[in-house]
Parts: structure tokens; C-alpha cells; sequence
């Protein structure tokens, strides 16, 4: 048998605990898709059923959904900005707009400390990861 597959990596997603399920869904698949884009290494193989029709690839590994209040999201990004551990974030405005451009334009007219986040993921060395999010509870 072989044995389990350990990461010394972490993917974690936190959200806002006070987001509709739509939203919570719509923020967790834009917030790891920037992880997907620029970490490559975290994307496994393609998958193949028994007909030998194929899907695209996935994660490598899991990725962890924490939730936590509004003044949690500003201490987690600033333990995140402290510790240089790389994130993506998604503000309110961005429920607001519709496009890349118009969502890059939204977070620039905000300063560090006057977003309003509803969602960071995360991507980087476990135990940096488990610091950023201590006091986060896991997504029921």
C-alpha cells in the first residue's frame, strides 16, 4: 500500500462569515484560481476514467476553507503582508464589476488598510499559512 501523500505546503481560503453561499462559492473559485495561475507545481496530472476519456487537472492537494469576521479578514491580510506570504484577495467592490480590468481598477482605488475584504487565499509554507489564519474557524 502506499503510504500518504504530506505537503509542506498549504492552500487555504478564508472568507468573510457573513457572505451568501453564492458569494462564498464565487469568491473561493476566483481566489484559487489565482494560486492555479501563478504556481503551477500545485496543479496535478490530468484525470482519465476507465473509457479513456480525460478532464482537466486539479489541485495536488487539498485546499482548506476557513471563515472569519470582518475585523478577522484585516488581521489575517496584515499577518499575511508582515510575514511576505503570498495571497489573493477579493474586496465588496468586486461584486460590484464584471470584468478583470474593471476588478483590477476597483482594488487600486483602495488603499492597503481601506479594503474591504470578503475573501484572501493563500499559498505558501504550512506552518506560515497555519499562523496567518490562527483564530479562523473551518467552513461548516
Amino acid at each position: 500500500m502506499d503510504d500518504p501523500i504530506k505537503f509542506d505546503t498549504k492552500i487555504a481560503v478564508l472568507l468573510r462569515d457573513d457572505l451568501a453561499g453564492w458569494q462564498r462559492l464565487n469568491v473561493t473559485a476566483f481566489l484559487v484560481s489565482g494560486i492555479a495561475g501563478t504556481h503551477p507545481e500545485v496543479v496535478g496530472e490530468p484525470y482519465e476514467d476507465a473509457d479513456g476519456t480525460t478532464y482537466l487537472p486539479m489541485f495536488r492537494q487539498p485546499v482548506m476553507v476557513f471563515e472569519g469576521s470582518k475585523e478577522f479578514m484585516t488581521t489575517a491580510h496584515e499577518r499575511a503582508l508582515t510575514r511576505q506570504l503570498e495571497h489573493a484577495i477579493f474586496t465588496q467592490d468586486l461584486f460590484s464589476t464584471g470584468n478583470d480590468r474593471d476588478n483590477r481598477a476597483a482594488v487600486k482605488a483602495v488603499h492597503t488598510a481601506g479594503l474591504d475584504l470578503v475573501g484572501i487565499a493563500f499559498y505558501g509554507p504550512k506552518n506560515a499559512v497555519d499562523k496567518v489564519l490562527k483564530g479562523a474557524t473551518k467552513h461548516p
